[in-house]
Parts: structure tokens; C-alpha cells; sequence
């Protein structure tokens, strides 16, 4: 039932000695009483006998095996110190402190260099909308359609060309010997035909009369009467078409056109007037909707809308580079308190392992003073049964403590930082980095100042000086 160690029972690194288990073992009060009946040893005898020296040999052992564990312990506190890296955190605080300086020259030379490309694309298209005014005498903003009125003027052109198919395909209907069906496919392809002819003109042929040159005028009232001539003759090929057609197989495209031509007002029933004044009147109201989807005077609408885009182009690329600086800058901060982060955690790991290492050594300090002390108790165990069994005086160095050798151990802390020392160093790094930070803030807005410095040296002026 008896432990198979000398140790009293404890959670100490280094467990202090049972000194009474290791005297029974040793039998030291039998071996004691043994000698004392033989005076052994002699009086005179200055040197310990053969059971002190194994007791004092025991306990020299006991140290060495302590010292052995201390041994260890200070290396695994050594191998954790080395690998907290503080070197390397310093290390990486001034890598990202100098990247972040070039990364931020290289983005503000490169950004300068698009937005000054797009800068000049803008000014040329100022410059060509202050020539267009200048030249024609324009004093107006140009008439863009977009957003929810460019979208209502589109639905309004399908209505129409739906509406026109599906009145024309019942007017058509007469005859056809597909019903609705056949007359509403005829009317499709005289519908789409009536409304695109009459955006064309709209768009891109009629608006010349707007011109300040007579030449344009002139060509612009030649596109007026032919826009007229085309939608009254698809009209009225299309009433015609309706009083002779069965279906376009049957010849009756060939009599219409020639009943148009001998004579283009007889037609001979309400219905086929009807038809020819719905198309007539959708082909009107896409004229008017396709007038209005630019604006009146012709080329004007391009050149601003030229202008217009390349101005939002700007605007935008500005606003994409401005953002890019703004993220490096954040990119930055947040690397350096990251880092910053991580050095105060290794700074408070880093004194607790210096403290840890310091209790250890102070325990083990303790743990010699508590072998002496038990080296000198199985002394005085020993030594006071062989007292008890003399006739002769006890020998002098009976009386004398035991003094145990201490052991001095060694702690290679050689290139190893002191907490004082890091403190300090974490404190320098954190005023040096608060400075590079303003200072990065300070390249961010200087950055972002180039980029307006452009709209200074080319504003956007419609008067041609820049």
C-alpha cells in the first residue's frame, strides 16, 4: 500500500522529498543503533561515514534530477520566446509601411494618366459642342430623350404598330380565305412598313428643314413632301388592295396598284376609307413621336450626347480612382492594426513567459533550501539513533549542519529582448506608424487633389478657351 516514489503527493514541478518514507527505506534509525553499539564512527572521525554519504548522495541525486527539469523547462521557455517572431512583426510593420508609400505613388501616377486621357477625350467633345453652337448659332440645350419619357415614346410605337396591324387585319379580312388571320398577316407587313417609313423620315431625313442653311432647308422640304407622297400612296395602295384582294397569290396586289394609279381616290367603300384614314393617322402620330425622339436640329443631338458621355465617363473613372485610393489608405490602416494587435498580444505573451521563467527558477531555489533541509533530517535521524546506542562522545561534525552545494543555473538569454526593452520598441513603433498613417492619409488626398487639379487645367467651358 506504500508509494513507489519518494515524493510527498502535490502538483509542485519540483515535489519536496518524504523524508520520513526515505528513512525507512534507508532503515536509518536500525543502521544508526548498529553503529552507535560499535562507536562507529570514532570519536575523532572528521569525514562522514558510509550511511551519511548515502544519504548526502541520495539527495545529490535528487538535485541533479531536479536540475534536469529545470534544464528542460528553460529550453521550452526559450523556444517559446523565439517563436512569438517579434522581429519579423517589426519587420512587416515597416514593409507595409513602405509598400503602402509606393503603392500609393504608383496608383496616383497611374490614375493621373487614365483620368488625363479621359480629361482630354472631354474637353475635345466641349470643344466640339461649342463649335456646333458657334457655327449654326445654337444658344439651347440640345433635347435628349431619355429615361421615362425615351421609354413611353418607344411603347407608344408598338401600340401603334399593334393597334394598325390588328384594325387593318379585320378591314383585310374581307376575302382572304385565312379569315383574320391572313388579312391580319397582310396587315402586318403594311403596318410596319406605314410606321417605320414615317420614323425614318422623322428621324433622320425631315428634320433638315430645321437647318440655318437654305440648302438644308430645301433638302428638308423635298423629305417633307416625300415623306407625304410615300404615306398617302401606302394608304391608299392599301384601301385599294382591300376592295380587290383575296389573297397576294391571286393577282390582286397587281389590279390595286393599277386602280391606284388610273385612280387614286376611287374607292368605293366606307370601310376602305376608314382604312386608308386610320393608316394615314397612325402614320401622323409616328411621325410626330419619331420628331421628338431627338432633337429638331440635325447632328445636334449627337455632338451633346457625345459630350455627355464622355463627361459621365470621367465622372465615373474619377470616382473608381478616388475609390481606389481610399481603399489602399483602409488596406493599410487595417494591416498596421492588425499588426499592431498582434505585437501587443506577443508583448503580454512575452511577459507572461518571463514571469513563468522567473517563478520557475525561484522554485527551484526553494526546492534546494527544501533538500538541505530534508538531507540534514535524515542526518539528525540517523545520527541521533547511533547518540543513543555510544559509550563514547559522538564525533564533532555530528553537531555541524549538512550544507548542501547549490546549484546556479544558467539562462541563455542571449538576443532575447527584455519586456522593458519591448515595451519601449512597441511604443516607438506605434508613434512611427501614426505618423506613417497620417502621412499615407496625407498622399490619399493629395492624390485625389491631382485628380481634381484636371478640372482646372481643362474645365469645361462651352466657349472654346480653356
Amino acid at each position: 500500500m506504500e508509494a513507489n516514489h519518494d515524493y510527498r503527493v502535490g502538483a509542485d514541478i519540483f515535489p519536496s522529498l518524504n523524508v520520513d518514507k526515505i528513512a525507512r527505506d534507508m532503515d536509518l534509525d536500525d543502521q544508526g543503533t548498529a553503529h552507535g553499539e560499535k562507536d562507529q564512527p570514532s570519536s575523532s572521525s572528521k569525514a562522514l561515514d558510509e550511511v551519511e554519504h548515502s544519504i548526502v548522495e541520495r539527495v545529490q541525486d535528487e538535485k541533479k534530477a531536479a536540475h534536469q527539469i529545470l534544464e528542460d523547462q528553460l529550453h521550452l521557455f526559450s523556444g517559446r520566446v523565439a517563436n512569438l517572431g517579434l522581429e519579423e512583426q517589426f519587420g512587416l510593420l515597416q514593409q507595409a509601411n513602405t509598400s503602402s508609400l509606393s503603392d500609393f505613388k504608383g496608383e496616383i501616377a497611374v490614375g493621373l494618366d487614365t483620368l488625363h486621357a479621359k480629361r482630354t477625350d472631354l474637353h475635345e467633345a466641349t470643344t466640339e459642342l461649342s463649335s456646333f453652337r458657334k457655327n449654326h448659332r445654337l444658344e439651347r440645350v440640345a433635347r435628349l430623350q431619355q429615361g421615362t419619357a425615351h421609354l413611353f415614346r418607344v411603347a407608344l410605337l408598338i401600340f401603334l404598330l399593334l393597334v394598325e396591324t390588328y384594325l387593318n387585319g379585320s378591314f383585310l379580312a374581307k376575302g382572304n380565305d385565312q379569315g383574320f388571320l391572313g388579312g391580319a398577316t397582310e396587315a402586318f407587313a403594311f403596318s410596319f412598313v406605314n410606321i417605320v417609313s414615317a420614323l425614318i423620315f422623322a428621324i433622320f431625313c425631315v428634320r433638315w428643314v430645321t437647318h440655318r442653311s437654305w440648302g438644308g432647308k430645301l433638302v428638308g422640304t423635298v423629305f417633307i413632301l416625300l415623306y407625304a407622297a410615300i404615306a398617302l400612296g401606302i394608304n391608299l395602295l392599301l384601301a385599294h388592295y382591300r376592295e380587290v384582294s383575296g389573297t397576294l397569290a391571286d393577282g390582286a396586289g397587281n389590279i390595286a396598284v393599277q386602280r391606284m394609279l388610273h385612280n387614286p381616290l376611287g374607292l368605293e367603300e366606307v370601310r376602305s376609307w376608314m382604312l386608308f384614314l386610320v393608316g394615314l393617322l397612325f402614320s401622323i402620330i409616328a411621325f410626330i413621336d419619331g420628331w421628338f425622339v431627338l432633337d429638331p436640329y440635325p447632328g445636334y443631338a449627337g455632338v451633346e450626347k457625345r459630350r455627355r458621355e464622355r463627361r459621365q465617363d470621367y465622372t465615373d473613372t474619377k470616382a473608381d480612382l478616388i475609390d481606389r485610393l481610399i481603399e489602399l489608405r483602409d488596406d493599410h490602416n487595417t494591416k498596421v492594426e492588425d499588426i499592431l494587435k498582434g505585437l501587443s498580444s506577443r508583448r503580454r505573451e512575452h511577459a507572461a513567459i518571463l514571469s513563468s521563467r522567473a517563478r520557475l527558477l525561484a522554485l527551484f531555489n526553494e526546492h534546494q533550501e527544501q533538500l538541505e533541509r530534508s538531507c540534514n533530517q535524515l542526518l539528525s535521524k540517523y545520527r541521533e539513533a547511533n547518540i543513543r546506542a555510544r559509550k563514547t562522545p559522538a564525533p564533532k561534525h555530528f553537531s555541524q549542519p549538512f550544507k548542501l552545494q547549490k546549484t546556479k543555473p544558467i539562462v541563455q538569454n542571449d538576443g532575447e529582448i527584455k519586456d522593458s526593452d519591448l515595451a519601449s520598441s512597441i511604443a516607438a513603433a506605434q508613434q512611427a506608424l501614426n505618423e506613417q498613417m497620417l502621412q499615407v492619409g496625407k498622399e490619399c488626398e493629395s492624390g485625389i487633389e491631382k485628380y481634381r487639379d484636371l478640372d482646372k487645367l481643362y474645365p469645361e467651358t462651352l466657349d472654346g478657351q480653356a
